[in-house]
């Protein structure tokens, strides 16, 4: 199993291969700077020219070829990692970006090897942490390619190799369409939105930092959520007061009706690649990281943000014993 890329995804899924007994090697390009992926992966264990190696060895090396760069990075090394996949060989991804809009990132498989995708349903972090619980993560499994006849039962043995506990079959197309739209929307970018726009509105209205955090992120994501994950929305609903129950109930069509034709704008964008342009342009900017921690930096700045660090540290959990 070769891995090219030690980013969130190809760190978590490396180790978990490696703990489930895999033979795995990293490839990356070398750097002594401190915080590089280089570095970070001989401080997991991997060890200098045997399991760290360029990603040319580890290309050529690989049965299974893990390209985990990011996207844009998948964009910038295809040249070279396409030169490695030969005839039986696997190629492996955890997102259908590269491939279902390669009229974009030019990455067009050689048709003799096999091609699939495990993309787990969170973060590298999550990935990790569920792994070790014992737990595993959701993830699905799609095939773009089958030359060997057996590219979805590798498919699903990949999945569980990288630490899956549920696995899911859809396509190439479907995943990425689906991704996008959830990062973009639920999972990070509406979610955003809906706390910022609540927690300005009772600042406007003389509440309290602190009690317009609780009322909009603490609560929400230490107590109703996970109530969701347990059972579902409605099992929520049925374990909060009747005055919160009739208040959602009431409520949520009008947040329904409002951000439909949000969501439909962003699955449109998404399917016709305009995503995909924005995310390239951006990411092949040499000023992206640099641009990157000062847009995070903004969020981290902002009021309610800095309420919530104060609000954390308030937990029981984390007061010392």
């Amino acid at each position: 199993m070769a891995v090219i890329g030690y980013g969130v995804q190809g760190r978590a899924q490396s180790l978990n291969m490696r703990d489930n007994g895999l033979n795995v090697v990293i490839g990356l390009r070398k750097s002594t700077e401190s915080g590089s992926g280089w570095e970070l992966a001989k401080k997991d264990g991997w060890v200098e020219g045997k399991t760290l190696i360029s990603i040319e060895d580890a290309a050529n090396k690989g049965t299974v070829v893990l390209y985990l760069l990011s996207d844009a990075g998948q964009k910038q090394m295809w040249p070279t990692i396409k030169k490695y996949l030969t005839k039986g060989k696997t190629l492996y991804f955890s997102h259908g970006f590269s491939i279902v809009f390669n009229d974009q990132t030019g990455v067009v498989p050689p048709s003799d090897i096999d091609v699939i995708l495990a993309a787990p349903k969170g973060s590298g972090t999550t990935v990790r942490r569920l792994f070790l619980e014992g737990r595993g993560i959701n993830s699905s499994v799609a095939i773009y390619q089958d030359a060997s006849g057996k590219a979805r039962e590798r498919a699903f043995a990949l999945g569980v190799g990288i630490g899956s506990g549920y696995l899911y079959e859809t396509s190439f197309e479907k995943e990425v369409y689906s991704d996008l739209t959830g990062e973009r929307g639920v999972l990070m970018g509406a979610i955003y939105g809906l706390f910022k726009a609540q927690y300005e509105v009772l600042r406007a209205n003389g509440h309290s930092p602190s009690e317009a955090f609780n009322e909009t992120v603490e609560e929400a994501t230490q107590s109703l959520y996970p109530l969701i994950g347990e059972n579902g929305m409605d099992w929520m609903y049925a374990n909060c007061s009747t005055t919160a129950q009739r208040g959602a109930l009431d409520w949520y069509p009008k947040f329904y009706s409002a951000t439909k034709p949000v969501f439909e704008d962003l699955y449109k964008s998404v399917k016709q690649g305009e995503e995909t342009r924005l995310t390239l342009e951006a990411n092949s900017d040499p000023n992206y990281r640099k641009n990157l921690e000062n847009e995070l930096k903004q969020i981290q700045k902002e009021e309610m943000w800095r309420a919530g660090e104060t609000v954390r540290k308030l937990r029981p959990e984390r007061q010392p014993k």
